[in-house]
């Protein structure tokens, strides 16, 4: 398979929509322009089409394999990681001094787009470890970041998280992973980690795990767990992988989607000792994690905007070149059949998958910018700001682009028929991949009951309140151009409606209501993603406006601006309405689903 992708689309976003060019202005970008950003989108795209793309089908196809307590994969899979590392890639977003390549998250998360719709199952395991040498970066010692982190950035090392527990799942306060402290200041550890991405393979001279456990007579649930850095292989006194670490492969989980991203059970400490080391403090080891898994969580929105914008790329392809059909009153058997792009009802789908996925990848660069903005800000309070706002934002980029962006999946399979169902097309594929987005990194119910129970009433909803000033702003600035006006109305409405509707339910938790004030946390997140995702349209169509003043506007730039504008108009016209149902519903603290007995399905 080819690599289907938008540069176009790609440019919009990084150049007029976010301006990230801005950020060459800061110390830590002052090396890179534009120029080089648009040469390792360039390499990307390149690197992504030989050697991740070719192989995108195969892997699904032929997925790892258990064999004699080790992983079989196909090799088209180190071929292309190695050429990943090889020129660079591993280390985009790292200091220099460590052996990065020192570019902004914002062109890290655009590369994950080239490589994540080449291939996701190969991308997986660069991204795996990518994160979790950016948590080793935040919360690792010296001598882990030298013994450990360097080497993967170089790629030399591969990374893993290792959260759930067969038992426990989402619950991590139940986990049993034990670690015996030791006299040498490290930890023996035991206990089976579950569903673990990445975590047994030859890809690379060494794994390093980063598990969660429980010291013994640490306090009980979540504020008992600390983070353990876990190497397949211990290194020696030279600092090269040497004594296997009995970090044992138990069996594969064989998953609809991401199949040739290996997935695991592992257990920690059979037929031997399994060391580990303290990363961070003592009893601190969730904080440590939701480093990486904030980070995760903003990228497995993203992915699922990548995966929802492919399959949108594809069916548009299919529309345009599939002859079936003739217009609306052509009766004449005789007369030729059109694209069915040409049908009212295929625009729609078309329509729906354009402002889903657009918008949510545009959501999920704009939180990548913000980290960008927090990193470099000299600021203290701006960055706390920005902080607040990654706070309320990071379970809408996660969750609303996780459904969403699947929905527009089902309908890109609706308009190529029984082919979207088959292996003929890639649609087929990139829906049951992106089938996975709701449950990774946090289910989306439990991302809503995150952003209505913590991020929404913390700090007096302090996060909330910012993130209503952001949209607020929007809405005055585009109210002065007449042909968006009416959407900065629009908007405005629907902030008022949201504000009043949190309003309520905080009022119904203060006084007690708390099961009723959570009940329908999920449709809350709908409703403020729905309003999110429309203040992202509407900077979108400011954008566009923009670029249609330009005096050297070129026809293929128009074309695109042009389908901003529409787009938008359709998001106002036919989703943002939806959200005042939606209000009704949760003002009046509705509690059909705690009225349902269990015994009653």
């Amino acid at each position: 398979m080819s690599l289907k992708f938008n540069r176009r689309e790609l440019d919009f976003l990084l150049y007029e929509f976010l301006d990230t060019e801005a950020l060459c202005a800061q110390p830590r970008y002052a090396a890179h322009d534009r120029e080089t950003f648009d040469a390792i989108v360039d390499s990307a795209l390149a690197v992504a089409g030989e050697t991740f793309a070719n192989h995108a089908a195969e892997i699904d196809a032929q997925e790892p394999e258990f064999v004699d307590g080790r992983v079989r994969m196909l090799p088209a899979v180190k071929q292309g990681l190695d050429a990943f590392v090889d020129n660079g890639f591993m280390g985009v977003g790292f200091a220099e001094a460590d052996g990065g390549l020192q570019l902004p998250y914002t062109i890290s998360q655009a590369l994950n787009w080239v490589f994540t719709a080449a291939n996701t199952g190969t991308s997986g395991y660069a991204f795996l470890t990518m994160a979790a040498a950016n948590l080793l970066s935040a919360h690792g010692s010296e001598e882990q970041k030298a013994r450990y982190m360097r080497p993967m950035i170089a790629g030399r090392y591969f990374g893993t998280m290792c959260l759930s527990e067969p038992h426990a799942g989402s619950s991590l306060g139940d986990i049993r992973t034990r670690a015996e402290p030791c006299a040498d200041g490290s930890y023996a550890l035991s206990g089976t980690k579950m569903w673990i991405s990445g975590g047994e393979h030859e890809l690379a001279d060494n794994i390093v795990h980063l598990v969660l456990a429980k010291i013994p007579g640490s306090p009980p649930g979540t504020k008992g767990i600390s983070l353990f850095l876990v190497p397949k292989y211990r290194l020696d006194a030279q600092g090269e992988p040497a004594d296997f670490n009995h970090v044992v492969l138990a069996g594969l989980n064989h998953k609809m989607g991401y199949r040739g991203t290996v997935n695991t059970l592992l257990n920690f400490g059979e037929g031997g000792e399994c060391r580990g080391w303290l990363v961070g403090e003592v009893n601190q080891g969730l904080a440590c994690m939701f480093h990486m898994m904030n980070e995760a969580r903003i990228g497995v929105g993203l992915n699922a905007a990548i995966h929802g914008y492919a399959g949108y790329l594809h069916s548009l392809d299919y529309a345009r070149e599939r002859p079936q059909g003739r217009p609306t009153g052509q009766r004449d058997p005789a007369s030729p059949q059109v694209p069915i792009i040409e049908h009212a009802d295929v625009k729609r789908m078309l329509l729906l998958q354009k402002v889903y996925s657009e918008g949510a990848l545009a959501l999920g660069l704009y939180g990548a910018a913000l980290v960008d903005q927090q990193h470099t800000s000299d600021e203290a309070d701006v960055r706390a700001e920005i902080g607040l706002e990654l706070e309320i934002l990071t379970p809408i980029i996660k969750a609303w682009s996780a459904h969403f962006a699947l929905q527009a999946n089902y309908w890109g399979q609706q308009i190529l028929g029984g082919y979207g169902y088959t292996r003929d097309y890639p649609l087929e594929r990139i829906y049951r991949d992106n089938r996975l987005n709701p449950i990774h990194e946090g289910t989306n119910g439990i991302q809503s009951l995150d952003l209505l129970g913590r991020k929404v009433v913390a700090q007096r909803g302090a996060a909330f309140q910012l993130l209503i000033r952001r949209m607020q702003a929007s809405v005055e600035a585009a109210s002065a151009d007449a042909e968006l006006a009416p959407h900065a109305q629009a908007l405005a409405a629907a902030i008022e409606v949201v504000t009043g509707t949190t309003t309520k339910l905080g009022m119904a938790a203060a006084q007690g209501e708390v099961e009723r004030f959570l009940a329908n946390s999920w449709e809350y997140l709908e409703m403020l993603g729905h309003t999110v995702i429309a203040w992202v349209w509407l900077r979108q169509a400011q954008t566009a406006q923009r670029g249609l003043a330009r005096s050297d506007c070129s026809a293929e730039a128009r074309a695109h601006y042009a389908g901003k504008l529409a787009a938008c108009r359709y998001f106002y016209r036919w989703e943002l309405p939806k959200i005042r149902r939606q209000a009704e519903l949760l003002s009046a603290l509705d509690d059909s689903v705690l009225q349902m007995p269990a015994e009653g399905f």
